[in-house]
Parts: C-alpha cells; sequence; structure tokens
C-alpha cells in the first residue's frame, strides 16, 4: 500500500501559453537521510522526517523554482517558474508546476534533454494513470574544473562560518548580570546541494528550507523535525544531495 498526501493550488488552463510549460518530478525523499551533506548542514547528512515534510507542504506551494546557469547551486535571482502542487508518494516528495518557457528557453531544452522517461514515478502513475513517455534522453555533460570545485568548498566554509555566527546571535541572549543564557535553537537555512561530483547523469531537484528544528545537532544524521519550504532549484544530479531526484516536462 502506498500512502499518499498532497496538496495543489487551481490554476486556470490557458490553452497554448507561450511562458507556461508544466513540469513535475521528484524534489526529496523523506524518512531517507541524504546521500551527501547539504549546504548549511555543516557537513552533517540530514534526513526529512514526514511528518515535517507533510506539516510543511503548503508552505511549497507558489514558490520559486530556480537554478544557476552552471546547474550546481541555487541562485535565487533567477527565477524560472513555479511549484503549483506537491504531494508525499511512499517516501517520494513529488512537485509539479509552470516553467516560464518563453523567458528562459535554455532551461526548458536541458530538461528535454535529461528526461529519464519510464524510470520515473510520475504523478500520473501514482493516480494511475499512463505516465507520459519521454521523447528525448541526454545526460547533461558539464565540465567541472579543479578551481571551481576548490572555490566551491571555499565558499562553503565561509557560509558555514557566517552560518555559526548567526546561530549564536539566536541561541544566546543577555540576562541581568551581564550573563549569556541559551535559548531555544532554530537551525540554519539548508538547501540540497553539495560540492561533491558523484558524477549521476541527468538534471535533479534541490529543496531550500528555514525555520528548521532538529533533534539533536551533534547527531551524525540531522533529524529535522521540523521546516518552512522556502524555494526550489534544478541542478545537475551530482551536485544534489539526493541524486535520486529528478525533474521533467510535462503535458
Amino acid at each position: 500500500m502506498i500512502e499518499m498526501k498532497g496538496m495543489a493550488v487551481a490554476m486556470p488552463e490557458v490553452a497554448g501559453h507561450p511562458n507556461r510549460t508544466a513540469f513535475e518530478g521528484v524534489l526529496t525523499m523523506v524518512d531517507i537521510p541524504s546521500q551527501r551533506a547539504p549546504s548549511g548542514a555543516k557537513g552533517h547528512l540530514v534526513v526529512l522526517t514526514r511528518r515535517a515534510a507533510e506539516a510543511a507542504l503548503s508552505s511549497l506551494l507558489g514558490m520559486a523554482l530556480d537554478y544557476s546557469p552552471t546547474l550546481d547551486r541555487h541562485d535565487v535571482r533567477r527565477k524560472v517558474g513555479v511549484i503549483t502542487r506537491a504531494e508525499i508518494v511512499g517516501q517520494k516528495l513529488e512537485l509539479g508546476g509552470y516553467l516560464f518557457a518563453r523567458d528562459f528557453p535554455e532551461i526548458v531544452e536541458e530538461i528535454a534533454k535529461s528526461s529519464r522517461g519510464g524510470e520515473r514515478r510520475s504523478f500520473a502513475s501514482a493516480r494511475g494513470e499512463r505516465p507520459q513517455t519521454a521523447t528525448m534522453h541526454a545526460a547533461v555533460r558539464l565540465r567541472e574544473s579543479g578551481r571551481w570545485t576548490e572555490g566551491c568548498k571555499l565558499k562553503s566554509s565561509l557560509r558555514a562560518a557566517a552560518g555559526q555566527i548567526l546561530n549564536l546571535t539566536t541561541v544566546m541572549r543577555r540576562i541581568p548580570g551581564n550573563r549569556l543564557e541559551q535559548v531555544d535553537r532554530t537551525g540554519p537555512t539548508i538547501r540540497a546541494e553539495t560540492c561533491a561530483a558523484a558524477g549521476a547523469a541527468g538534471l535533479g531537484l534541490s529543496y531550500e528550507v528555514t525555520d528548521v528544528q532538529l533533534t539533536d545537532t551533534r547527531a551524525r544524521v540531522w533529524t529535522l523535525t521540523k521546516v518552512t519550504f522556502t524555494g526550489a532549484a534544478i541542478l545537475r544530479r551530482d551536485k544534489a544531495a539526493y541524486p535520486d531526484t529528478w525533474i521533467e516536462l510535462s503535458t
């Protein structure tokens, strides 16, 4: 038996809209640890609990889908689409929405080329309908230099250091007598992107969450018990903390 929970924003149908191309995909897994440490997790693997994902599902609707030209990270200034539906099917958080096809034809082309076809479980198949068949198959091949890798690691280290400084201001408060007292802790913003490269072909997805609550910040695997989704990004699967994610065009 497959347990499902989902929601959607009703969008009016506009036949042949030049700037609206539908997409669908898997954003992340629930109750399964990430295969790589995501950005903002300070080197820890993370696991998004099903309960946290279900509670945050509504925060995902209406959020933007972004991408970077190198398809390796989030770039909030390049918003190429909007998320209009999301559901949890088994241990997969699936989503769908629209890409701004006329404004960003290059990303639509990349998604078409990296289609996984029959390997995926789509919204249609989850409802017992015939899944869409992909028409184009190709791996995205972007060459990565060692210099970029070192730069990515440095950026990640600087981001982690900045996050630690910000966390200190949120977990401590001053009390009478010039003493400091620890208060309830809310974790950092986490993006399911990673500096590691494992050679997985095709395109995947990465979530961005904030208002993160953790069970134990010292654990090897961070358990996320509460999150708020603030966006998602298209990126190469070898740059995703969850390489089993995917995105495709849908009709």
